[in-house]
C-alpha cells in the first residue's frame, strides 16, 4: 500500500525577499543582507512571518477554499483503526531545542485558546515541544540515518552543547498557521531588556548565527546537511489538522463561517500576546515569561527517529543553563 503523503502546503517559501543561492552557507545570506545587524536580521525575521500569515489568512478565506489539510499519516498514528498496523516510515537526525519551562506554560495557554474553536485539532504534547536548531536531514530509512550517526557520533556532545556558550534570545511570541499546521513564532532579539539581563552586544548573536554555526559544524565533521527549509523562522509546531469536523456545517460540508472564526481566535490571540509580551506594549522591556535564550535550561537534543510530530529518540542531550 502507498505511503500517505503529509501536505507541506506554503510552509517553507521565504516571504524575507532574501535569496542564498549565491552562499555555500545558506544562513549567510540573510546576515549579509542585514549588514550583520540584530534590529534589521528581527525586521526581516518579523516580515516572514507576518507576509506569511497574510497571504495564508487570504487563501484560507478564499471563497474556493475546501478546507484545512488532514494530515494523513498524523490522522494514522491518532487513530489506529484508519489503517491498522501503519507506521511512520519518515526516520530523521535533528538538533533540537527545547523551550524553557515559561514558554511551554505559554504555548500550553495558547493552545488550549485554540481549543475552544477547534476542539479537535491535533495538539502538540507539552514534554515533545522543540525548536528546530538545524534539520541534518528527514524522510530517510531508519537504516540511513544510523549510519549517519555512526560515523559522528564522537563529535555530537560538541553540537549539543553548542548553546552552552552561544546563546540566542527570542522574544515576540506570535502565532503563525497555514492549511496544515500552527505554530508559536518568535523573531531574534535586540537588547530589549528583560528578567534575562541581556545586552545588545549579547544579543548580536541571534538564533540565526546559531542556525549558521550549527549547519557549518556539520559541514566540517563531514556530514550533508538536507534541512527542508532555511528560511528566517524561529518557531515550534503546537498543533496539525487532523479532523475537518471543526469546519463542517450539520451536513459534513465545509463550512467557510467556521474557519473566518478560527482565523479571527488566532488574530485576537496574537493581539492579546503582543500586548501582553511584547516590549513596544510594556514600556520597552519585555514581560517574564516573553522570551528565552535557546539551551535555556536544555542544552540541544541531538534526536532521531520518526519525529515529525516530537518523537524519535535522544542520542545526547546537551548541558543547559
Amino acid at each position: 500500500m502507498p505511503v500517505p503523503q503529509a501536505s507541506a502546503g506554503a510552509t517553507f517559501e521565504d516571504f524575507s525577499g532574501i535569496s542564498t543561492a549565491a552562499f555555500s552557507n545558506p544562513y549567510d545570506a540573510l546576515i549579509e543582507a542585514s549588514k550583520n545587524d540584530p534590529v534589521q536580521m528581527q525586521a526581516l525575521y518579523n516580515t516572514h512571518r507576518s507576509t506569511r500569515n497574510s497571504q495564508q489568512k487570504a487563501k484560507m478565506l478564499d471563497k474556493d477554499f475546501l478546507g484545512p489539510n488532514i494530515d494523513p499519516i498524523l490522522l494514522r498514528l491518532s487513530d489506529p483503526t484508519v489503517e491498522p498496523g501503519f507506521v511512520d516510515p519518515r526516520h530523521c537526525l535533528v538538533f533540537w531545542g527545547r523551550p524553557s519551562e515559561s514558554i511551554r506554560n505559554l504555548i500550553e495557554r495558547v493552545q488550549q485558546e485554540l481549543l475552544t474553536v477547534s476542539p479537535n485539532i491535533w495538539i502538540m504534547p507539552r514534554d515533545n515541544l522543540h525548536i528546530t536548531a538545524l534539520e541534518v536531514t528527514h524522510s530517510k530509512k531508519q537504516e540511513e540515518i544510523q549510519l549517519i550517526v555512526d560515523s559522528v557520533r564522537d563529535k555530537i556532545p560538541d553540537i549539543t552543547d553548542f548553546t552552552f556558550d552561544h546563546r540566542a534570545r527570542l522574544i515576540k511570541p506570535m502565532i503563525g498557521f497555514d492549511a496544515s499546521a500552527l505554530a508559536l513564532s518568535f523573531v531574534p532579539a535586540t537588547g530589549e531588556p528583560s528578567d534575562l539581563a541581556r545586552t545588545r552586544q549579547d544579543d548580536a548573536y541571534t538564533y540565526h548565527h546559531l542556525r549558521r554555526d550549527l549547519y557549518s559544524v556539520c559541514r566540517d565533521i563531514g556530514v550533508a546537511v538536507d534541512s527542508r527549509y532555511v528560511v528566517p523562522s524561529s518557531h515550534l509546531t503546537i498543533g496539525r489538522f487532523i479532523n475537518s469536523s471543526d469546519f463542517a456545517d450539520d451536513k459534513g460540508a465545509y463550512d467557510p463561517q467556521k474557519m473566518d472564526a478560527f482565523i479571527a481566535k488566532i488574530e485576537k490571540v496574537n493581539e492579546w500576546l503582543e500586548k501582553e509580551f511584547w516590549p513596544e506594549h510594556n514600556e520597552g522591556k519585555v514581560p517574564a515569561g516573553g522570551d528565552w535564550l535557546v539551551g535555556q535550561e536544555k542544552g540541544l537534543n541531538c534526536r532521531m527517529g520518526t519525529l515529525w510530530y516530537g518523537g524519535g529518540s535522544s542520542i545526547q542531550e546537551g548541558k543547559g543553563f
